[in-house]
């Protein structure tokens, strides 16, 4: 159970951070947002704001989304022949249209509908009340509202709210929004696992930060502070130097030069054995220095989410250079780390909330159709075009994005099932 909490939290966070941000430059945009949803699924709450945004939390918690209008996702297409009814006001507008047999509108107009507009012209025209021997036509208020057939009511679309109304660089900014956001969220994070860890390790120096209780470091008597010079004869500059020794020599004494208030004394240390993975390493309990100051744990957030993001980008070139679907997990690679991280801790949960972030703001912009990315790419393609790509073209390509992705996510979660079950 405890895992499964980690996960659903871990992975909802990430999702609502990122769509967000969508959603919060899109309002600056003037896109219309009709609704930011919290999980997935049947909706089991929902309230509309007055900034025209129904806000809903559905059944499945996990992540969210954003429906913007004209993004392609409405659910609420008219199609002659429907039984709907209409809520009108004093000036015979209709503010509200009901397709949805779950919900009743007192004092409403029932109506089959023939033809309507609720972009550019905001007209319905239809029989009312059962008369086919005339039709009537009643403009549409441009802030109307429409109940879907699930009942969520959510605002119509005119065309000057929809997302393709806004200017090219909001469009843009708007589509790395969510990325952007996950970035800080790591940034955020990481900074926040610094100052839980006390400090910034930093590895260009052969300075001993502490010692384990216990361990044979402290049974051979080091100290914090103490200068580590040579390691069998060999001249130590830096951390990674005297580690790399250490590990490589499980069961095997090592004599350490050793510098300490001034002075030099040589120390036999035989590093115990212990498990990382499948190999056996050498440890002598020893902890890297720490840098605690208040810059220094500020800088090493933004260091840490910068290395974290460089290791990506090794791993993506990994796999352009040499594709396995070893080297990709899926929801159950991550449902395994946030196993692993709920029984290390709230820090190292924390750190992977961090290094996750970076991954999917990373991810997200690759120039893959249906990512953000792609849809960046083709708000570059209008700007030197000088016009947008149709929208049947680019629902194409979106399309072919979608069905890549779930291909690759198909085969990505068949593989990690087996990897970590079988």
């Amino acid at each position: 159970m405890k895992t499964i909490i980690t996960f659903i939290i871990v992975f909802g966070i990430l999702v609502l951070v990122h769509e967000f941000g969508h959603f919060f430059f899109a309002k600056r945009s003037g896109i219309l947002v009709r609704e930011f949803a919290i999980g997935m699924g049947p909706k089991i709450f929902a309230h509309q704001g007055k900034d025209g945004t129904t806000y809903t939390i559905r059944i499945l918690p996990i992540g969210g989304y954003v429906r913007m209008a004209g993004m392609g996702e409405d659910e609420t297409e008219l199609a002659p022949g429907m039984t709907l009814s209409l809520a009108l006001n004093e000036q015979e507008e209709v503010v509200k249209i009901n397709t949805s047999k779950k919900v009743q509108l007192t004092n409403s107009i029932p109506m089959e509908m023939l033809e309507a507009d609720l972009e550019k012209d905001l007209f319905i025209k239809g029989y009312v009340n059962g008369n086919e021997s005339e039709e009537i036509t009643y403009k549409v208020n441009h802030d109307a509202t429409i109940i879907e057939q699930d009942g969520t009511e959510v605002r119509i679309a005119p065309i000057d709210v929809q997302f393709q109304s806004a200017k090219l660089w909001q469009r843009m900014l708007t589509n790395f929004a969510g990325p952007m956001n996950n970035f800080i969220l790591a940034f955020v994070l990481f900074t926040i696992y610094v100052f839980m860890q006390g400090g910034v390790t930093y590895t260009n120096t052969n300075l001993i930060g502490g010692i384990q209780p216990d361990s044979p470091a402290e049974k051979a008597s080091l100290k914090a502070n103490d200068k580590i010079v040579s390691i069998d004869g060999e001249k130590v500059n830096d951390w990674t130097d005297f580690t790399k020794i250490i590990q490589e020599s499980p069961d095997k004494e090592l004599n350490l030069l050793v510098e300490s208030g001034g002075k030099t004394r040589e120390v036999d240390i035989t590093p115990k054995s212990q498990k990382s993975g499948k190999q056996e390493i050498g440890v002598i309990g020893i902890l890297p220095p720490k840098k605690t100051g208040l810059a220094d744990k500020l800088l090493g957030g933004f260091q840490e989410t910068i290395n974290n993001s460089m290791q990506i980008f090794k791993a993506l070139k990994s796999l352009v250079t040499g594709f396995s679907l070893d080297k990709l997990g899926g929801p159950v690679m991550m449902f395994q780390m946030s196993s692993e991280a709920s029984k290390a801790g709230l820090n190292t949960v924390i750190w992977l909330m961090a290094m996750l972030s970076v991954n999917l703001g990373i991810i997200n912009l690759l120039p893959i159709p249906a990512l953000d990315g792609g849809k960046i790419v083709l708000n570059i393609f209008e700007g030197l075009r000088g016009k947008p790509l149709s929208q049947e073209k680019e629902g194409i390509l979106t399309l072919i994005g979608f069905g890549f992705i779930m291909v690759l996510m198909v085969l990505v979660t068949w593989n990690d099932i087996q990897r970590f079950f079988f």
